[in-house]
């Protein structure tokens, strides 16, 4: 894996030993880029990323400018290994929590500009996640909520649903608030 885009790209992300997580592809991840870099303004945003892994996305998030990630996944494994990476490229750009994300969402402030999301695709409370996060009253007016998920998920009759765009298995279904 590596960073596709912005000021590190090329860097590689060396996932750590044992990972067993699905990462998101170099393919999916330029294209995603791609449409917000084309439709959103990335430089100095405020991005959460959840279910976060190798850190993969948040390295691509900081990569492009970002002000700041926070990543939030519920292995102490991962999140330690995207502890160090961070520090060796983003050195206090990244906070990591390690919790669930479900009740991270709950319980947290939610002001950020953009919110990732990328569970685990065998997860059942997978369909949920949109309605957790836009129940968070904490949510900015201006927020962008992009879910990676199966072709299984169709979310086009949620009320905060913009628009799904599938690259190969990877479906990215974006939200935004009413």
């Amino acid at each position: 894996m590596r960073i596709i885009r912005g000021k590190y790209k090329g860097k590689k992300i060396i996932p750590p030993k044992r990972f067993k997580a699905r990462p998101t592809t170099d393919f999916a991840k330029e294209a995603l880029f791609n449409i917000l870099q084309n439709n959103y303004d990335l430089l100095n945003a405020e991005v959460l990323d959840l279910f976060a892994g190798t850190g993969s996305i948040s390295f691509e998030f900081l990569s492009e400018g970002c002000r700041n990630v926070t990543s939030v996944d519920i292995s102490k494994h991962y999140t330690s290994h995207i502890e160090k990476q961070a520090d060796e490229l983003f050195p206090g750009q990244l906070t990591v929590v390690c919790t669930d994300v479900f009740r991270f969402c709950r319980n947290q402030n939610l002001n950020f500009n953009f919110i990732f999301a990328d569970p685990p695709y065998s997860d059942e409370k997978l369909e949920t996640i949109p309605d957790i996060i836009f129940n968070n009253s904490t949510l900015k007016d201006t927020v962008i909520v992009i879910l990676e998920h199966p072709k299984i998920y169709n979310f086009a009759g949620h009320p905060n649903f913009k628009e799904s765009r599938k690259y190969g298995n990877v479906n990215f279904s974006f939200f935004e608030k009413k």
